[in-house]
């Protein structure tokens, strides 16, 4: 993939909590709470401590990503699953068809509502959330600030209080979620890929140490046979792109847009290989659609 640096688009808004729209909250709760999400997720929720979280998800018994989201240990027995791009019911659903007798409590928590701030935390940091569960807590989302990506500063507030609406405010985060390689799945790209396809290892969302998961043969062979072909990379466009769209490089296709937000898109394409598609065709008004692959921003790992 290619290492040209681009610079990070700046939040076109007030530095406010806005509404996370987008995302909700699932809690887990009881004395098998972290046992049975240690069984059913591809990270390693067993290493976590009390106030910790991580990228996190579930995958199909063929080793296909259902959902990608943040995990959080509210304490021993209480975790909370901040959920994007998916409703929390359908989720909740699917989980609890896995419990058979293990203690544990699966719901939603539509009390509980998400806001971002376009602003570095200064009580978070890392992994780590600070707050109350009881009042709001704080997470930091921010990547790593350089020379020409100065703007990716981001927080995120869980509480009972509703942020202000601003579609503006939601299309920048989902834009800054995509250039950092956070992989935002609408429902037609749900189980269609694995989390090496997604290069979900740039976010340390997977762990290949812990035991078994539904889809962790996949993952295992993928890896340790070096089977990985594939991967995500980030576009840039001058025209939008949507889900499930090809890429070609010629005429040959080379990739699929799995996400996208403005002109922005995140494709999964082949490792290593010199791509050409800095034009993609001409329209019929002697326009052209282009399509320029960048790097990846860093920093959004825990």
């Amino acid at each position: 993939m290619p290492d040209n640096p681009h610079r990070i688009p700046s939040a076109p808004f007030r530095p406010e909590w806005f509404a996370l729209t987008d995302h909700q909250i699932v809690e887990l709760t009881g004395r098998d709470a972290v046992g049975f999400a240690q069984a059913q997720f591809i990270n390693d929720v067993a290493a976590l401590d009390d106030g910790g979280w991580q990228w996190n998800g579930w995958l199909t018994p063929k080793g296909r990503l259902i959902a990608l989201f943040a995990l959080l240990r509210i304490e021993s027995e209480r975790l909370w699953i901040l959920l994007s791009d998916m409703a929390a019911d359908e989720l909740v659903e699917q989980l609890r068809r896995y419990v058979f007798r293990s203690k544990v409590r699966i719901g939603t928590r539509a009390d509980l509502h998400a806001s971002g701030f376009p602003r570095a935390s200064l009580l978070a940091s890392g992994g780590h959330w600070v707050g109350d569960p009881g009042i709001s807590i704080e997470l930091d989302f921010s990547g790593r600030l350089t020379p020409l990506a100065q703007n990716t500063g981001r927080s995120l507030r869980i509480s009972s209080a509703r942020g202000i609406a601003s579609s503006a405010a939601l299309d920048w985060w989902a834009t800054l979620d995509l250039i950092h390689g956070l992989p935002r799945l609408e429902a037609s790209q749900r189980a269609l890929w694995t989390p090496q396809q997604l290069s979900l290892e740039r976010l340390r969302a997977y762990s290949l140490k812990k035991g078994c998961y539904p889809g962790q043969e996949i993952v295992a062979r993928t890896h340790f046979l070096g089977q990985a072909k594939r991967g995500l990379g980030l576009l840039r466009t001058n025209t939008p792109l949507q889900p499930g769209q090809e890429l070609r490089d010629g005429e040959r296709v080379i990739g699929h847009i799995v996400a996208s937000r403005e002109l922005y898109a995140l494709a999964v394409l082949p490792l290593g290989d010199d791509l050409s598609l800095g034009v993609s065709h001409a329209n019929a008004d002697g326009t052209e659609n282009r399509r320029e692959i960048i790097k990846l921003a860093e920093g959004l790992e825990r």
